[in-house]
C-alpha cells in the first residue's frame, strides 16, 4: 500500500519520493492519520476503508475551492486514491503550534474574507460531501430556508429515526424555520462546515490554518455558530471577524438552530445523550 501511495506522491509532484519513517498521528475520529517522511520532505496521509474514496476526493475538492479564495492558510491536497484495501489522501505537512491573541484576531479576519466567496448557483455545493462520515447533501438551491430545511435539518432528523432518535417537536421546528430566518438576508458564502476548535489551529511559524472541511456555499454564521458550540474560540477571533464582516442582527437567537445540524450529526454518529441535547436545544429554539 505505502508503494503505491509513495509512486502517487512520486507522479503528482514530479520528484521521486520514497516514504523511509512513518508515524501514527491524529486523524480525527473517523480516519487514521500518519506523517510520512523522506527525511527531506513530510506529508500527511489519512487512511480509511477503499469504500470511503468519495469521501477523500470530497475533502481534496473542498480544501482546493477554499485555497482558491486565497485569504486563509489551508493545507494544499496532493493526491488521492485507492490503495489495496484502503482510500487515502495525501496532504501537505504542517507544523502545528501555539497561536497567541494576535494570531486568533488574524484568523477572525481571514475566514471572514474567505466567506466573501460567493456562488452564483445559490445554496449547496457541485457535489455531495461528509460532516464526520454522516452524507452531506449540496444538491444546488435558490433559497437558503428550503435549503436548510431539507438537506440540513430535515435529512439529520431522518436518519435519527433511523437510529431510534424521538424528537416529539421536530415538525413544529421544521414548520417553524421560515419564519425563524424571516428577516434575515442571507448571501451564499463559501464555508468551512465544521468549524470547531479540532479543525482549527495555527502554524509553528504562527499563520492561522484551518482543515478537515465540510465545505459548501451556505450562511456564513452556520461556521461562526459552530465555533461556540465546543467552548468557543478565544475573544480576540470574533473581534477580528466582526471588525472585517460584522455579523448580522440576531445572530444570536439563529447560532443554536444551526448548531442543532451538528448535534444532531453527533447522535447520528456516537449515540447517547445526544438526542437529549437536540430536544433541549429544539425547546430553547421553540421559545
Amino acid at each position: 500500500m505505502w508503494t503505491q501511495i509513495d509512486a502517487h506522491i512520486s507522479q503528482v509532484t514530479g520528484e521521486k519520493f520514497q516514504s523511509q519513517q512513518r508515524r501514527s498521528v491524529g486523524g480525527g475520529c473517523i480516519n487514521q492519520g500518519y506523517a510520512v517522511s523522506n527525511g527531506a520532505i513530510a506529508y500527511f496521509v489519512k487512511l480509511n476503508q477503499a469504500s470511503q474514496a468519495a469521501m477523500f476526493e470530497a475533502e481534496a475538492l473542498g480544501l482546493k475551492e477554499m485555497l482558491a479564495t486565497a485569504s486563509i492558510r489551508i493545507p494544499k491536497p496532493i493526491c488521492w486514491g485507492v490503495a489495496e484495501n484502503s482510500s487515502y489522501i495525501v496532504l501537505e505537512w504542517l507544523e502545528l503550534g501555539n497561536g497567541d491573541s494576535n494570531l486568533w484576531e488574524e484568523m477572525g479576519r481571514k475566514l471572514a474574507a474567505m466567506h466573501q466567496a460567493s456562488s452564483s448557483q445559490g445554496f449547496g455545493w457541485k457535489i455531495n460531501n461528509t460532516i464526520g462520515s454522516t452524507p452531506q447533501v449540496n444538491t444546488w438551491t435558490a433559497d437558503w430556508t428550503e435549503f436548510y430545511i431539507k438537506h440540513r435539518l430535515g435529512y439529520q432528523f431522518q436518519l435519527a429515526r433511523r437510529r431510534g432518535g424521538s424528537f416529539p417537536q421536530q415538525e413544529k421546528l421544521l414548520a417553524a424555520i421560515p419564519e425563524l430566518l424571516a428577516n434575515h438576508q442571507v448571501q451564499p458564502s463559501l464555508v468551512h462546515g465544521d468549524l470547531w476548535g479540532g479543525n482549527a489551529g495555527c502554524t509553528a511559524s504562527g499563520e492561522p490554518v484551518i482543515f478537515d472541511p465540510a465545505t459548501y456555499f451556505g450562511d456564513r454564521e452556520v461556521d461562526i455558530a459552530m465555533t461556540e458550540l465546543f467552548g468557543g474560540f478565544p475573544a480576540a477571533f470574533y473581534k477580528g471577524y466582526n471588525k472585517a464582516f460584522p455579523l448580522d442582527p440576531g445572530y444570536e437567537q439563529r447560532k443554536t438552530l444551526y448548531n442543532l445540524y451538528h448535534i444532531l450529526n453527533h447522535f447520528n454518529l456516537f449515540g447517547g445523550g445526544y438526542a437529549s441535547q437536540a430536544n433541549r436545544m429544539i425547546e430553547q429554539i421553540l421559545r
